[in-house]
Protein backbone atom coordinates (compact mmCIF):
# COMPACT_ATOMS: atom_id res chain seq x y z
CA UNK A 1 0.00 0.00 0.00
CA UNK A 2 1.59 3.40 -0.81
CA UNK A 3 1.95 5.95 1.91
CA UNK A 4 0.63 9.36 1.52
CA UNK A 5 3.63 11.23 2.04
CA UNK A 6 1.47 14.43 1.71
CA UNK A 7 0.64 14.23 5.10
CA UNK A 8 4.29 14.73 6.21
CA UNK A 9 5.05 17.64 7.99
CA UNK A 10 8.16 17.65 6.42
CA UNK A 11 6.40 17.96 3.01
CA UNK A 12 3.97 20.70 4.20
CA UNK A 13 4.44 23.86 2.37
CA UNK A 14 5.68 26.72 3.80
CA UNK A 15 3.44 30.05 3.47
CA UNK A 16 6.01 32.18 4.06
CA UNK A 17 7.65 31.30 1.17
CA UNK A 18 5.15 30.41 -1.05
CA UNK A 19 6.35 33.14 -4.09
CA UNK A 20 10.51 32.67 -3.16
CA UNK A 21 10.95 32.07 -6.87
CA UNK A 22 9.85 36.08 -7.05
CA UNK A 23 12.58 37.37 -4.37
CA UNK A 24 15.67 39.22 -4.44
CA UNK A 25 18.38 37.43 -3.10
CA UNK A 26 18.10 39.68 -0.14
CA UNK A 27 14.85 38.50 0.27
CA UNK A 28 15.74 34.80 0.08
CA UNK A 29 18.36 35.41 2.57
CA UNK A 30 16.14 36.93 4.65
CA UNK A 31 13.52 34.50 4.63
CA UNK A 32 16.18 31.62 5.26
CA UNK A 33 17.89 33.32 8.38
CA UNK A 34 14.08 33.97 9.98
CA UNK A 35 13.37 29.80 9.40
CA UNK A 36 16.69 28.47 10.56
CA UNK A 37 16.05 30.89 14.04
CA UNK A 38 13.62 28.45 14.26
CA UNK A 39 15.65 25.32 14.89
CA UNK A 40 17.32 25.82 18.13
CA UNK A 41 13.94 26.86 19.35
CA UNK A 42 12.46 23.58 18.58
CA UNK A 43 15.83 21.34 19.47
CA UNK A 44 14.68 22.94 22.90
CA UNK A 45 11.61 21.96 23.18
CA UNK A 46 13.07 18.38 22.91
CA UNK A 47 15.93 18.36 25.36
CA UNK A 48 14.58 15.73 28.09
CA UNK A 49 14.34 13.14 25.03
CA UNK A 50 17.62 14.08 23.94
CA UNK A 51 19.00 14.09 27.48
CA UNK A 52 17.63 10.47 27.62
CA UNK A 53 19.65 9.61 24.39
CA UNK A 54 22.77 11.04 26.36
CA UNK A 55 22.37 8.90 29.29
CA UNK A 56 21.33 5.44 26.94
CA UNK A 57 24.71 6.37 24.69
CA UNK A 58 27.11 6.65 28.17
CA UNK A 59 25.59 3.49 29.22
CA UNK A 60 26.60 1.96 26.18
CA UNK A 61 29.94 3.18 26.46
CA UNK A 62 30.47 2.42 29.56
CA UNK A 63 29.36 -1.14 29.28
CA UNK A 64 31.63 -1.68 26.08
CA UNK A 65 29.62 -0.81 23.29
CA UNK A 66 29.26 1.31 20.31
CA UNK A 67 27.17 4.28 19.40
CA UNK A 68 26.02 3.47 15.98
CA UNK A 69 23.96 6.00 13.36
CA UNK A 70 22.15 4.96 11.01
CA UNK A 71 20.73 6.65 8.18
CA UNK A 72 19.92 7.51 4.14
CA UNK A 73 20.98 10.45 2.43
CA UNK A 74 21.51 13.79 3.74
CA UNK A 75 20.12 11.71 7.54
CA UNK A 76 23.28 9.10 7.10
CA UNK A 77 26.13 11.93 6.23
CA UNK A 78 25.08 13.69 8.95
CA UNK A 79 25.72 10.94 11.09
CA UNK A 80 28.88 9.85 9.00
CA UNK A 81 30.34 13.39 10.00
CA UNK A 82 29.56 13.40 13.77
CA UNK A 83 31.15 9.53 13.69
CA UNK A 84 34.52 10.53 11.83
CA UNK A 85 35.34 13.41 14.08
CA UNK A 86 35.27 11.71 17.46
CA UNK A 87 38.53 9.85 17.23
CA UNK A 88 40.46 13.03 16.79
CA UNK A 89 38.09 15.06 19.53
CA UNK A 90 38.40 12.59 21.91
CA UNK A 91 41.16 10.32 21.10
CA UNK A 92 38.58 7.32 20.77
CA UNK A 93 39.07 4.45 18.60
CA UNK A 94 37.21 5.15 14.93
CA UNK A 95 34.88 2.07 15.81
CA UNK A 96 33.31 3.29 18.50
CA UNK A 97 31.24 5.77 17.38
CA UNK A 98 29.89 4.54 13.75
CA UNK A 99 28.34 5.83 10.72
CA UNK A 100 26.26 3.69 8.22
CA UNK A 101 24.87 5.30 5.43
CA UNK A 102 22.44 3.54 2.94
CA UNK A 103 24.44 2.47 0.00
CA UNK A 104 27.89 2.44 1.69
CA UNK A 105 30.84 5.14 1.56
CA UNK A 106 30.22 5.68 -1.91
CA UNK A 107 26.82 7.21 -1.00
CA UNK A 108 28.42 9.75 1.18
CA UNK A 109 29.34 12.02 -1.64
CA UNK A 110 27.32 10.11 -4.71
CA UNK A 111 23.51 9.69 -4.71
CA UNK A 112 22.96 6.19 -4.19
CA UNK A 113 19.60 4.85 -5.88
CA UNK A 114 17.07 2.80 -4.39
CA UNK A 115 19.71 1.87 -1.27
CA UNK A 116 16.96 3.41 1.63
CA UNK A 117 14.39 1.50 0.25
CA UNK A 118 14.82 -2.02 1.64
CA UNK A 119 14.74 -2.22 4.88
CA UNK A 120 17.31 -6.03 4.50
CA UNK A 121 19.90 -3.34 3.46
CA UNK A 122 20.09 -1.66 7.22
CA UNK A 123 19.59 -4.86 8.65
CA UNK A 124 22.52 -6.45 6.71
CA UNK A 125 25.01 -3.05 7.21
CA UNK A 126 24.27 -4.25 11.31
CA UNK A 127 25.05 -7.45 10.82
CA UNK A 128 28.30 -6.64 9.44
CA UNK A 129 29.23 -4.47 12.27
CA UNK A 130 28.71 -7.97 14.47
CA UNK A 131 25.80 -5.48 16.10
CA UNK A 132 25.30 -6.80 19.93
CA UNK A 133 23.49 -5.98 23.19
CA UNK A 134 25.72 -3.54 24.25
CA UNK A 135 25.55 -1.09 21.47
CA UNK A 136 23.24 1.81 20.82
CA UNK A 137 21.51 1.80 17.24
CA UNK A 138 20.58 5.53 16.40
CA UNK A 139 18.05 5.62 13.36
CA UNK A 140 17.95 9.18 11.74
CA UNK A 141 15.44 10.21 9.02
CA UNK A 142 13.47 13.46 8.78
CA UNK A 143 10.71 11.50 7.26
CA UNK A 144 10.70 9.40 10.01
CA UNK A 145 9.93 6.36 7.37
CA UNK A 146 13.12 5.19 5.35
CA UNK A 147 12.91 1.45 4.83
CA UNK A 148 16.49 1.30 5.59
CA UNK A 149 17.00 2.71 8.82
CA UNK A 150 13.64 1.00 9.84
CA UNK A 151 15.07 -2.42 9.11
CA UNK A 152 18.34 -0.97 11.13
CA UNK A 153 16.23 -0.49 14.30
CA UNK A 154 14.18 -3.88 13.83
CA UNK A 155 17.39 -5.86 13.95
CA UNK A 156 18.51 -4.18 16.88
CA UNK A 157 15.92 -4.48 19.05
CA UNK A 158 15.69 -8.15 17.56
CA UNK A 159 19.33 -8.80 19.34
CA UNK A 160 19.36 -6.90 22.43
CA UNK A 161 20.66 -3.62 21.55
CA UNK A 162 18.87 -0.16 22.78
CA UNK A 163 17.48 1.79 19.58
CA UNK A 164 16.53 5.96 19.49
CA UNK A 165 14.53 7.88 16.72
CA UNK A 166 16.09 10.66 15.28
CA UNK A 167 12.99 12.17 13.37
CA UNK A 168 11.45 15.68 12.28
CA UNK A 169 7.73 14.26 12.29
CA UNK A 170 5.40 13.64 15.17
CA UNK A 171 4.38 10.31 15.83
CA UNK A 172 6.53 9.01 13.07
CA UNK A 173 6.70 4.91 11.78
CA UNK A 174 10.20 4.84 12.62
CA UNK A 175 9.57 5.77 16.11
CA UNK A 176 7.37 2.40 16.68
CA UNK A 177 10.80 0.58 16.27
CA UNK A 178 12.83 2.54 19.44
CA UNK A 179 13.37 2.16 22.34
CA UNK A 180 13.06 6.22 22.58
CA UNK A 181 12.08 9.06 19.98
CA UNK A 182 13.20 12.31 19.07
CA UNK A 183 10.85 14.01 17.26
CA UNK A 184 12.12 17.38 16.57
CA UNK A 185 9.76 19.10 14.17
CA UNK A 186 10.77 22.09 12.70
CA UNK A 187 7.76 22.80 10.59
CA UNK A 188 7.77 23.20 6.85
CA UNK A 189 11.13 24.02 4.81
CA UNK A 190 11.95 27.05 3.06
CA UNK A 191 11.63 24.69 -0.07
CA UNK A 192 9.08 22.04 -0.09
CA UNK A 193 10.54 18.66 1.19
CA UNK A 194 13.74 19.78 1.16
CA UNK A 195 14.83 18.50 4.52
CA UNK A 196 18.31 19.24 4.15
CA UNK A 197 17.67 22.35 5.53
CA UNK A 198 15.98 23.36 8.60
CA UNK A 199 15.42 19.14 9.66
CA UNK A 200 18.76 18.32 8.98
CA UNK A 201 20.12 21.38 10.98
CA UNK A 202 18.36 19.98 13.71
CA UNK A 203 19.52 16.83 13.95
CA UNK A 204 23.41 17.98 13.33
CA UNK A 205 22.73 20.07 16.67
CA UNK A 206 21.33 16.81 18.26
CA UNK A 207 23.42 14.21 17.22
CA UNK A 208 26.51 17.58 18.44
CA UNK A 209 24.91 17.05 21.79
CA UNK A 210 24.80 13.46 22.16
CA UNK A 211 28.11 12.58 21.04
CA UNK A 212 29.78 15.38 22.92
CA UNK A 213 27.62 15.54 26.15
CA UNK A 214 28.77 11.81 26.38
CA UNK A 215 32.31 12.02 25.78
CA UNK A 216 32.01 14.91 28.30
CA UNK A 217 30.46 12.65 31.17
CA UNK A 218 33.19 10.11 30.16
CA UNK A 219 36.02 12.51 31.45
CA UNK A 220 37.36 13.38 27.79
CA UNK A 221 37.10 17.30 28.37
CA UNK A 222 38.70 19.25 31.77
CA UNK A 223 36.82 22.69 31.89
CA UNK A 224 35.78 23.22 28.38
CA UNK A 225 38.86 22.02 27.11
CA UNK A 226 39.31 18.66 24.81
CA UNK A 227 42.08 17.04 26.85
CA UNK A 228 42.25 14.33 24.98
CA UNK A 229 42.50 15.49 22.01
CA UNK A 230 44.57 13.23 19.74
CA UNK A 231 47.18 15.02 18.61
CA UNK A 232 47.95 13.78 14.70
CA UNK A 233 48.75 16.84 12.75
CA UNK A 234 50.22 20.72 13.75
CA UNK A 235 47.58 21.93 14.03
CA UNK A 236 46.16 19.60 17.48
CA UNK A 237 49.69 19.73 18.37
CA UNK A 238 49.79 23.40 19.02
CA UNK A 239 46.47 23.40 20.41
CA UNK A 240 47.48 20.81 22.94
CA UNK A 241 50.37 23.08 24.01
CA UNK A 242 48.04 25.63 24.43
CA UNK A 243 45.33 23.63 26.48
CA UNK A 244 48.42 22.72 28.74
CA UNK A 245 49.95 25.98 29.07
CA UNK A 246 46.55 27.17 29.48
CA UNK A 247 45.53 24.61 32.58
CA UNK A 248 48.92 24.87 33.85
CA UNK A 249 50.30 28.17 32.93
CA UNK A 250 53.65 26.95 32.60
CA UNK A 251 56.17 28.07 30.08
CA UNK A 252 56.19 26.76 26.04
CA UNK A 253 59.48 25.29 26.58
CA UNK A 254 58.08 23.09 29.86
CA UNK A 255 54.44 22.04 28.21
CA UNK A 256 56.53 20.83 25.10
CA UNK A 257 58.60 18.70 26.96
CA UNK A 258 55.64 17.06 29.24
CA UNK A 259 54.02 16.43 26.02
CA UNK A 260 56.81 14.21 24.83
CA UNK A 261 57.43 13.08 27.97
CA UNK A 262 53.65 12.09 28.08
CA UNK A 263 54.11 10.33 24.40
CA UNK A 264 51.43 12.99 23.22
CA UNK A 265 48.79 12.05 25.58
CA UNK A 266 47.41 15.53 27.05
CA UNK A 267 46.09 14.33 29.59
CA UNK A 268 48.76 12.72 31.50
CA UNK A 269 51.42 16.05 30.16
CA UNK A 270 48.51 17.89 32.89
CA UNK A 271 48.37 15.37 35.87
CA UNK A 272 52.10 15.49 35.45
CA UNK A 273 52.59 19.36 35.54
CA UNK A 274 49.85 20.06 38.03
CA UNK A 275 50.89 17.22 40.93
CA UNK A 276 54.43 17.30 40.24
CA UNK A 277 54.52 13.05 39.28
CA UNK A 278 56.03 10.76 36.82
CA UNK A 279 54.52 10.24 34.02
CA UNK A 280 54.12 6.07 35.76
CA UNK A 281 52.43 8.19 39.10
CA UNK A 282 50.26 10.09 36.40
CA UNK A 283 48.90 7.28 34.65
CA UNK A 284 48.23 5.51 38.06
CA UNK A 285 45.64 8.53 39.25
CA UNK A 286 44.25 8.98 35.23
CA UNK A 287 43.59 5.32 35.98
CA UNK A 288 42.53 5.42 39.62
CA UNK A 289 39.92 8.32 38.16
CA UNK A 290 38.87 6.36 34.96
CA UNK A 291 40.30 9.25 32.96
CA UNK A 292 38.97 12.21 34.66
CA UNK A 293 41.23 14.76 34.86
CA UNK A 294 39.90 16.87 37.41
CA UNK A 295 39.41 13.85 39.40
CA UNK A 296 43.33 12.74 39.04
CA UNK A 297 44.39 16.12 40.20
CA UNK A 298 42.51 15.74 43.16
CA UNK A 299 43.98 12.28 43.93
CA UNK A 300 47.60 14.03 44.18
CA UNK A 301 45.99 16.75 46.91
CA UNK A 302 44.64 14.44 49.28
CA UNK A 303 47.99 12.49 49.43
Amino acid sequence: MKEDLSTLTTEARNPQTMKIDTFSTREILQVMNEEDQKVALAVKEVLSDVEIAVNRALEALQAGGRIIYVGAGTSGRLGVMDAVECPPTFSVPPDLVIGLIAGGTEAFTKAVEGAEDHEAFGENDLIQLDLNERDLVIGIAASGRTPYVIGALQYAKKIGAKTVALTANPNSKLGHYADQVIDVVVGPEVLTGSTRLKAATAHKMILNMISTTAMIRLGKVYENLMVDVKVTNHKLYERAIRIIRTLTKVDEQTARQALEQANNEVKIAIVMLQTGTSIVEAKQRLNQAQGDVRAAIKIGDER
